[in-house]
């Protein structure tokens, strides 16, 4: 039986080393793995968790791939000996993480072009076989932060914004010609990915106002603390992803986590924003205006009026951190009625 040939971008750690590997080893041996990195010198942890795993000879090959260079791409395509791809999982990524106005546009349009046209890169490349062999699978590392907005993750997040978009259009298409693309929705997980957020401590901060610096250092640690805290094993995410390569009808969202729902939900039930903001403005400064004390006059982005209901989870729920600082307008309460919620007397 023709094994299912897998190619997988951003390989030489976090999640894609993990999901080759993974894969590899599978004991249905029903894999072969292609496992791209920007550059083979630096296959070596790879290689090495290859090993460890006891991955069978022949099922994993590295191939180098930079998903900003479109002859790389094509170079990589041609070595791809069963001359198909059945499974695409285009997981490449970049961050950048500070003040909008310390980023140098140079960053801004690496991470663009990495997330974003590098993405698009590969299925410009890999999506015409699929269609014409009316058979094929597109999995795409996403993220939250390409569902709601997060202060200081501006680029970051714009660049996870447009690959929902660009996943969800073309989820409404590809089915026509037997090809599904999925979007593994991930939080925060305990890779180098962290490490590699351009932009972080130092940069060019001094282009920020002297508040908004005080703003980002504060919530740079308290964001940090928090990610590590409640980050998930690399191993646990790639098992979602094995789930949407084996489903029969695989949905366009899969979430490796169910900690940011209660918030993702705010975005959709109310449309105008207010809600959203107004609750993530909370949850992330509140403590800060707490211990400072608010300026005279300052008012919450998105504040809601007086009529407003806290809603509390009840006891077992597994957000509870995020769900008890959502408000929604007493108008307004579509979810008041689901399990995770009641109302706050």
């Amino acid at each position: 039986m023709d094994r299912t040939v897998v190619l997988i971008t951003g390989c030489s750690s976090g999640i894609g080393l993990h999901l080759a590997v993974r894969l590899a080893s599978d004991p249905s041996q029903s894999f072969k793995v292609y496992a791209t990195l920007r550059d083979l010198k630096t296959q070596g942890p790879l290689l090495e968790a290859a090993r460890a795993r006891g991955c069978p000879p022949g099922s994993l090959e590295t191939l180098e791939l930079d998903v900003r260079d479109a002859e790389s791409v094509a170079a990589a395509q041609a070595r791809v000996t069963e001359g198909r791809v059945d499974v695409l999982v285009c997981n490449a990524g970049r961050g950048l993480f500070g003040p909008l106005e310390a980023h140098e546009l140079d960053a801004v349009g690496a991470v663009l072009d990495v997330n974003v046209v590098g993405t698009i890169r590969m299925l410009q490349a890999f999506l015409p076989d699929m269609k014409r062999r009316h058979s094929g699978r597109v999995l795409v590392t996403a993220s939250v932060g390409g569902l709601m907005g997060l202060p200081f993750h501006e680029v970051y997040c714009a660049s996870k914004f447009a690959l929902e978009g660009l996943c969800e259009s073309l989820a409404i298409l590809l089915p026509l010609f037997g090809v599904h693309v999925s979007l593994i929705e991930c939080g925060p997980v305990h890779t180098a990915f962290f490490e590699k957020l351009e932009g972080g401590p130092g940069g060019a901060l001094e282009r920020a106002d002297a508040q908004t610096r005080h703003l980002f250092t504060h919530y740079q640690r308290s964001s940090y603390e928090q990610a590590l805290n409640e980050a998930q094993d690399p191993e646990e995410v790639t098992e979602l992803f094995l789930t949407a390569l084996r489903a029969p009808r695989p949905v366009l969202r899969y979430f490796s986590t169910h900690r940011f729902l209660p918030l993702i939900r705010l975005r959709t039930e109310d449309p105008s924003g207010s809600s959203y903001v107004a609750a993530m403005h909370r949850e992330t400064f509140a403590d800060l205006q707490a211990q400072e004390g608010s300026e005279a006059g300052a008012r919450v982005p998105g504040d809601l009026d007086a009529a407003s209901s806290a809603l509390i989870c009840l006891s077992g729920c597994a957000t509870p951190s995020v769900a008890s600082e959502l408000c929604w307008p007493a108008s307004d309460k579509q979810g008041q009625n689901k399990p995770c919620y009641q109302q706050k007397s």
